[in-house]
């Protein structure tokens, strides 16, 4: 399992990847790898304001379908085109290519919240 330290994490399973006052928020690995085979993403939230661990998508797997937590507090500037076409990217490449939407931060308290990377392991270790 991959769990790249500059990332956070929340216990809902949702990455969120900081650049200046904009994120980039997907499914972490472990997260993936438990739902299997990704066949949709839906997700309607773009240029809406969506609060701090309020549903901002589906995610959809051969099995299940799973809520999308926001991590943090923002407004969605762009979902992952490239996801209509193949939403196994999220499988391929969780922290790459397989990004879910890019925010605008809110309030970058929100982030002090999160979990690192070793914290995140603890707690799917369980």
């Amino acid at each position: 399992m991959n769990f790249p330290p500059e990332l956070k994490y929340t216990k809902d399973h949702e990455w969120i990847r900081v650049e200046g006052d904009v994120a980039y928020i997907g499914i972490t690995d472990y997260a993936q790898s438990e739902l299997g085979e990704i066949v949709y993403v839906d997700i309607t939230t773009e240029g809406e304001t969506v609060a701090k661990e309020e549903v901002f998508g589906t995610i959809e797997a051969v099995k299940t379908v799973s809520d999308l937590f926001m991590p943090i507090s923002g407004e969605v500037l762009e979902v992952n085109a490239a996801l209509e076409d193949k939403p196994e990217l999220v499988n391929e490449d969780a922290y790459g290519n397989g990004w879910l939407i890019k925010i605008a931060i809110k309030d970058a308290a929100d982030l002090n919240e999160l979990l690192s990377a070793d914290d995140y392991k603890a707690l799917i270790a369980k």
